[in-house]
């Protein structure tokens, strides 16, 4: 299998803060709005964080069968429903064969919020009272496994984890398997549910959390000198990716072109990057390499942008190192929030949305320059003006860097 194949996305699919669906999302970006609020989700009272971008009052997509909605977890809700979405979009009933159709779904964390709520089970009343649905619900790959069986995907089928860079990586490993010929259809994504008492309560007390309890929606403040930590959020992207003749013989909409992936290892820190950002560099190196462009072709840069004070700092050395100009960059994390594994999806579909509108979302929150964090963050405001081609930083604790490039289709 040796030549080479373009690959294109030709249907996408969001659940997030903003709400179910990908116009919900762009309408709420656009607006600078931000997602930000009191946890809702369980009673935080007693944790040291007590807000997050939740999704609140979500309803699962109505294609879902109740009695499957019964058996999972509430990030397997999420990635089902902008599955279902993306793939009604790319209108893709009927028109693909199951063994060259394949599914690679990341989590970060998985079912968390099943696991804890049957270790609570286990503690009060005892290892017969555990639900025997316990393991499939929590497990991190189960969201590709249940996305295959209903749509009938025989090849590939796997999960991705590598903390925020999962659902980056997992686009990226679809990307390569249709490029070199496995696959002709890989639905890929990521999916997260991690806004629960455990998960909340850990990153609070790692201080990796902003603690702005009193004015949670300015709390993300990417880039910003004031900035003291991420906020927590949920949500789910999924894309279609689709080998370009495969899209073309069926009359496909063909929405952008995915034309690079790089991927490094910081091997440095269990949660801080490599001080001189040398990883995060590669990787957007890479990334650009291979889909054949310089750093000068590239029109925007979707931050990972955390708002944490070594991220920021060291990705927006990163930036200038490579570019050595000043190329718009921006943080969608300032109004949604760090979805964690679904993150590096969600924001690669707003990278898509920036080109095909024409407009970069903002970085909001933004107030006070950070000599350390000396780039275009395009702040508060989305800005008009043409975007062909755009990359998307995602990094993870672990020392995982993950970048994908995507450009305007061009036949």
């Amino acid at each position: 299998m040796t030549d080479i194949k373009r690959v294109v996305v030709t249907g996408i699919g969001a659940v997030t803060p903003m709400g179910n669906g990908v116009a919900a999302l762009w309408d709420g970006l656009l607006a600078a709005r931000s997602c930000a609020g009191p946890i809702t989700l369980f009673d935080a009272s007693q944790h040291k964080v007590k807000f997050a971008c939740c999704i609140n009052n979500f309803q699962p997509h109505p294609e879902i069968d109740p009695r499957e909605l019964r058996r999972m977890d509430r990030y397997v809700q999420f990635a089902m429903s902008a599955t279902i979405e993306a793939f009604n979009h790319a209108g893709l009933a009927g028109k693909y064969e199951p063994e060259r159709a394949g599914t690679i779904i990341a989590s970060g964390i998985g079912g968390i919020a099943v696991l804890e709520e049957q270790h609570g089970r286990l503690i009060e009343r005892g290892p017969s009272r555990v639900s025997p649905l316990l393991i499939p619900m929590m497990i991190g790959d189960i969201a590709a496994g249940m996305v295959a069986m209903r749509y009938n995907l025989r090849n590939v089928n796997f999960g991705v984890v590598s903390a925020c860079a999962s659902g980056a990586h997992g686009i990226g490993e679809a990307y390569r398997t249709i490029k070199h010929g496995y696959a002709d259809v890989v639905i890929a994504g990521g999916a997260e549910a991690g806004i629960t008492p455990l998960s909340v309560a850990g990153f609070g007390n790692m201080n990796a959390l902003s603690q702005r309890s009193d004015d949670p929606l300015t709390a993300s403040r990417p880039f910003d000198r004031t900035r003291d930590g991420f906020v927590i959020g949920e949500g789910a992207g999924i894309l279609i990716l689709e080998e370009l003749e495969h899209a073309k013989a069926r009359g496909a909409n063909i929405l952008a072109e995915i034309v690079g992936y790089g991927h490094t290892a910081d091997a440095h820190h269990i949660t801080d990057p490599a001080p001189d950002g040398a990883g995060a560099r590669s990787a957007m190196a890479l990334a650009i390499s291979e889909a054949g462009l310089t750093p000068d072709d590239v029109d925007y840069v979707n931050a990972h942008g955390t708002s944490t004070i070594p991220n920021d700092r060291i990705e927006s050395l990163a930036i200038n190192n490579l570019f050595k100009r000043r190329v718009q960059v921006s943080s969608t994390k300032s109004m949604i929030g760090h979805l964690l594994g679904a993150s590096g999806a969600v924001e690669l579909i707003i990278s898509m949305l920036a080109i095909r509108n024409s407009v970069i979302p903002p970085t909001i929150n933004y107030r006070e320059k950070d000599p350390e964090c000396d780039i275009d963050c395009v702040p508060n405001t989305p800005r008009q003006g043409k975007v062909r081609i755009a990359i998307s930083n995602s990094f993870g604790f672990g020392g995982h860097n993950a970048c994908l490039a995507v450009k305007a289709f061009e036949e």
